[in-house]
């Protein structure tokens, strides 16, 4: 969600980042239970990087190589052997490995015309908006070949999750006319709705034995908020909101709500203990002077009954997207921690030592 375009040369920009990878390591003492940082990206813009069943390889979006828009890239995770996986035209999003590492899901306008979708215009007033794209839902094998379309909809279809057992997808849409998370076979049939609440309901994840999810929401309750709401979903445009982490079993019943602070609470993904969630928030950065919560993200660990939250980085800059391996020693998450390249994101993984 974070698309910035800063475009460099890789060779020479490459090595510069190399030269700062001294001034960007985690200090044991703030960053909870985090070692051995390593960055894996130095060019373009990167986000939602996550892992393999393996723990070998991770899959990523990124603009490197001077698209204008997002790509589908693997790569191991010392950072080596950088693939385009996904077609070069269109735009691209929230990438997942299938059980096995031979198959992978990802979102893509590339069945649309143009290299990249129109943007859609929302009020200069609003500080901060992501485009709702009309991405389908596509598998392939590993190598970017045999590409199938599993969703049509002329809207938006993304953020797929699959189960560790690889019979199931969760994902975000806007096929009803609202935001909601929806639950399908691998293969893109049965599809059934798991939310009904008016709002933003996304950024669906899995438990490691498929049998709850966690979610972002926001659900509107004044006037004002859903007429702002009703806005967004017409030109396909989703603005800065509070969200909060919910979670609910994988039928859709027992939703429960775990934060409830007034802050952007979101990226949920689940510790492999299936009892904790990981996530990223702006808690900690209110800011006095304009009475609003600022751009910090900060990485934060909660039980899935909403107790022991606990705080796990300590820095001025933006931390999202996280996500552990399955065994649970290493954690990757996407960061601007990387003072040669300010304001964009790459990927770091940490050793996770608890």
């Amino acid at each position: 969600m974070i698309k910035l375009l800063i475009i460099a040369n890789s060779l020479l920009f490459a090595a510069a980042a190399q030269a700062q990878q001294t001034d960007i390591q985690l200090q044991p003492s703030k960053d909870l239970n985090m070692t051995n940082l390593t960055q894996l990206t130095f060019e373009g813009d990167n986000g939602e990087a996550y892992f393999s069943a393996d723990g070998q390889q991770l899959i990523f979006q990124s603009n490197r190589g001077g698209y204008d828009c997002d790509k589908i890239w693997t790569m191991n995770i010392d950072g080596s052997n950088k693939t385009m996986v996904s077609p070069n035209h269109g735009a691209h999003t929230c990438s997942f490995f299938y059980p096995g590492e031979e198959e992978i899901v990802f979102a893509s306008t590339s069945h649309t015309p143009g290299a990249c979708p129109p943007k859609p215009e929302w009020p200069e007033h609003i500080r901060y908006a992501w485009p709702l794209y009309p991405y389908s839902i596509f598998k392939a094998n590993v190598d970017g070949s045999n590409l199938q379309r599993l969703t049509d909809n002329p809207q938006y279809d993304a953020e797929p999750i699959i189960s560790a057992d690889g019979q199931k997808i969760v994902f975000g849409s806007q096929r009803e006319g609202d935001f909601d998370i929806y639950i399908m076979n691998a293969d893109g049939t049965e599809v059934k709705r798991l939310t009904d609440s008016v709002g933003y309901d996304g950024g669906p994840w899995f438990s490691p034995d498929a049998s709850q999810i966690a979610w972002r929401a926001w659900h509107p309750q004044t006037e004002k908020e859903k007429q702002q709401w009703r806005e967004n979903m017409a030109k396909d445009y989703i603005q800065s909101t509070p969200l909060d982490i919910w979670v609910m079993n994988s039928d859709g019943s027992d939703k429960r709500r775990l934060t409830d602070n007034g802050a952007t609470n979101w990226a949920p993904s689940w510790h492999p203990d299936g009892k904790r969630i990981i996530f990223s928030s702006n808690m900690d950065d209110w800011r006095d002077d304009y009475k609003t919560y600022g751009h910090n993200f900060e990485l934060y660990l909660i039980n899935s009954d909403g107790s022991g939250l606990q705080r796990l980085t300590y820095n001025k800059i933006f931390d999202s997207f996280p996500m552990f391996s399955p065994d649970g020693s290493k954690l990757a998450f996407g960061s601007n921690r990387n003072a040669a390249k300010p304001r964009a994101t790459d990927i770091f993984i940490v050793d996770w030592n608890e």
